[in-house]
C-alpha cells in the first residue's frame, strides 16, 4: 500500500506512523505515512468515512493524532497550536465575518499577526487583485456571489502568505459551471505563487484537475498515492480502478499467466489481460477496462478480446456515445464512442462486436467477500 511509501528529501509536510482513534478503539487514519513536497499540490481523495478529511485536520491542528508524529518544515508540530502552525485554511462554509466588509475579512489575520497598517493596506489590496477582486473591498460577504466569496475565502487564506493552504471541499457548495471555474482559479494560483496546498476532495474530477499527486484513501489507508495520469491509466487494485473515473469491471478467475498475459476465464470466455495484482492460477481476479479503450466491430487481428455483444442503450454526451452494451453475461458494459466524422451510427438492440488490447485491460485483486 502507498501509506508505507519511502519519504522524499524535499518534504515539506511528514506524517510517519500517524493513527487516529477518536472511542479508542476503531482507527480512522491507520499508520500513515505521507510526504507533501514543497510547492506542490496534493489532493486527498476518497468517500466519505475514508480518513482523509480527518488527515487534513491534523495537519491544521484542529484534531490530535493518536499515535505517530506530523512534521512541518522538519519540525514536529503535534503539540504546536493552529494558529502558531501559520497555516491558511480554507473551508466549504467559507467562514467569512458577515459583518465585515471584504477587505476587513482579508485585514483580520493580518491584524492578529500585529501587521502594520500600511503594510495590511498593500498585503489586502494585492491578495483582492490575485482573485478578481480589487474593486470589491467595501462589500459584505452577503453582497457577494458564492464564487466571489469563494475567492475571498482563497484570498484570506493567502494574504499572510503562508506556505502552506489547506483546503476541506472548499468548492462543494457552487453549481457545477461555478466549481468547473474555480478549480481553474486555484489550480492557476496554485502555479503562479508555488505554494504548498493541501486539499480535500470526494470528487474525483475534481482531483484530476487540480492536482500534481493524488492519495486515495479507503478505511483510514492511502489505497495509492501516484500522479492524475497514472492513477486514471494504472489503478494498482480495483478500488481505485472503481472510484477514479468510470470503469467496466469483469469477475473472473485466472487460468494462467505468461510473462505479460495472463488469461482469465469470464463466464464461457477466455480474456486476455494484463497481470497486475493477481494470486495466481485458480483465484478470484477483478478485471478493469475504461470504456474509451473499447472499439466496437473492430477489425480481425488487431484485438486478442473480440466478443459478441448486443447494444442495449445509447446516449448522446455531445463528444461521444455512451453505448451500454450486454457482453459476456454483463449488462452493463459501456463503451465511449466518439462523435467524430463519418462513425458508424448503432441502433438498440444491433448486434456488434466489441474488441480491446490485452495491455488495456488490467487484471486486479478479486472483489472482497
Amino acid at each position: 500500500m502507498a501509506s508505507d511509501a519511502t519519504h522524499s528529501e524535499d518534504a515539506y509536510v511528514r506524517f510517519v506512523g500517524v493513527q487516529k482513534s477518536y472511542d479508542g478503539e476503531t482507527l480512522v487514519v491507520k499508520n500513515l505515512n505521507l510526504d507533501i513536497a514543497r510547492g506542490e499540490f496534493l489532493t486527498m481523495l476518497g468517500p466519505s468515512g475514508s480518513g482523509k478529511t480527518t488527515c487534513l485536520m491534523m495537519l491544521a491542528g484542529f484534531e490530535t493524532a493518536t499515535h505517530g508524529e506530523i512534521y512541518l518544515d522538519g519540525s514536529p508540530i503535534n503539540n504546536i497550536a493552529p494558529y502558531k502552525r501559520d497555516i491558511g485554511m480554507v473551508f466549504q462554509n467559507y467562514a467569512l465575518f458577515p459583518h465585515m466588509t471584504v477587505f476587513e475579512n482579508l485585514a483580520f489575520p493580518l491584524k492578529v499577526r500585529k501587521i502594520a497598517d500600511a503594510e495590511i493596506k498593500q498585503r489586502v489590496q494585492k491578495a483582492m487583485d490575485m482573485v478578481e477582486l480589487g474593486a470589491f473591498g467595501g462589500r459584505r460577504p452577503g453582497q457577494l456571489s458564492g464564487g466571489q466569496q469563494q475567492r475571498v475565502a482563497v484570498a484570506r487564506a493567502l494574504v499572510f502568505e503562508p506556505k502552506l493552504i489547506l483546503m476541506d471541499e472548499p468548492l462543494g457548495a457552487l453549481d457545477k459551471q461555478l466549481r468547473e471555474q474555480m478549480q481553474y482559479e486555484i489550480k492557476h494560483i496554485h502555479d503562479n505563487l508555488g505554494i504548498t496546498v493541501g486539499y480535500v476532495t470526494h470528487d474525483q474530477s475534481e482531483a484530476l484537475t487540480m492536482s500534481n499527486r493524488i492519495a486515495v484513501f479507503n478505511d483510514g489507508v492511502i489505497q495509492q498515492l501516484a500522479s492524475p495520469e497514472d492513477l486514471y491509466e494504472r489503478p494498482e487494485n480495483a478500488f481505485v480502478a472503481q472510484f477514479i473515473g468510470e470503469n467496466n469491471r469483469l469477475l473472473g478467475t485466472v487460468v494462467e499467466q505468461n510473462g505479460d498475459v495472463c488469461q482469465v476465464q469470464v463466464g464461457d470466455a477466455t480474456v486476455q489481460a494484463l497481470p497486475v495484482n493477481i494470486a495466481g492460477a485458480g483465484q478470484a481476479t477483478t478485471l478493469s477496462l475504461r470504456p474509451e479503450r473499447v472499439v466496437i466491430n473492430p477489425q480481425p487481428g488487431d484485438y486478442p478480446n473480440i466478443f459478441d455483444a448486443n447494444v442495449k442503450e445509447l446516449i448522446y454526451l455531445g463528444d461521444h456515445m455512451r453505448t451500454r452494451v450486454n457482453v459476456l453475461g454483463h449488462d452493463d458494459f459501456i463503451i465511449k464512442v466518439p462523435n467524430s466524422s463519418g462513425h458508424q451510427h448503432l441502433r438498440v438492440g444491433e448486434a456488434v462486436q466489441i474488441g480491446w488490447l490485452a495491455e488495456d485491460c488490467r487484471a486486479l485483486d478479486a472483489p472482497a467477500a
